[in-house]
């Protein structure tokens, strides 16, 4: 992530919170991530500066303007006025970011065996919100290779419960 994106993210953050808007643009800036995401193509066509730049951002109020707040469609505007359009998805995470922050949510990246319940899932969202003071969320994944357990990344921290990490253990100490 540049510089130059956390100031873009931080100057909308700063919108959203003088407007009381931070959970819907950021719902916004991900939707249109997705969009990108899904259609490279149309964010080739907004980056390409043979298009004059008033018809690339008439293309953005076309495609966008009935479905994102005001100033998130001139965020991307402004963006793309000023040939930075491909910096959207770093804009976008350094912008959960600020939110999370601002709201004390982490997002936990759970990878487990076998599919987690959604009992297990409220346990585990609660176990590890009482273990680091913050709200939870999951973002699970199965990975069919783990041979049980399950591992946590969180905040930087990875916690390893999968029935590889623990057998390892047991070969070191038995090494020893």
């Amino acid at each position: 992530m540049t510089e130059l994106s956390k100031d873009y993210a931080e100057a909308l953050f700063a919108l959203a919170v003088e407007c009381g808007q931070e959970k819907p643009y950021l719902e916004a800036l991900e939707a249109v991530d997705a969009l990108f995401a899904d259609h490279p193509d149309y964010l080739d066509l907004l980056a390409a500066p043979s298009i004059p730049q008033g018809e690339r951002a008439g293309l953005i109020e076309q495609a966008l303007g009935d479905r994102l707040p005001e100033q998130v469609l001139s965020f991307v505007q402004l963006l793309t006025a000023h040939g930075r359009i491909r910096t959207l998805p770093a804009c976008t995470e350094e912008y959960r970011r600020l939110y999370q922050a601002a709201v004390a949510l982490s997002t936990a990246y759970v990878t487990s065996a076998v599919a987690l319940t959604e009992d297990q899932k409220t346990r585990l969202s609660e176990k590890l919100a009482k273990k680091f003071g913050r709200r939870i969320e999951l973002v699970c994944e199965v990975d069919e290779h783990l041979l049980g357990g399950l591992t946590v990344r969180l905040d930087g921290v990875v916690l390893d419960g999968s029935l590889r990490h623990r057998l390892q253990e047991v070969k070191d100490v038995m090494e020893q």
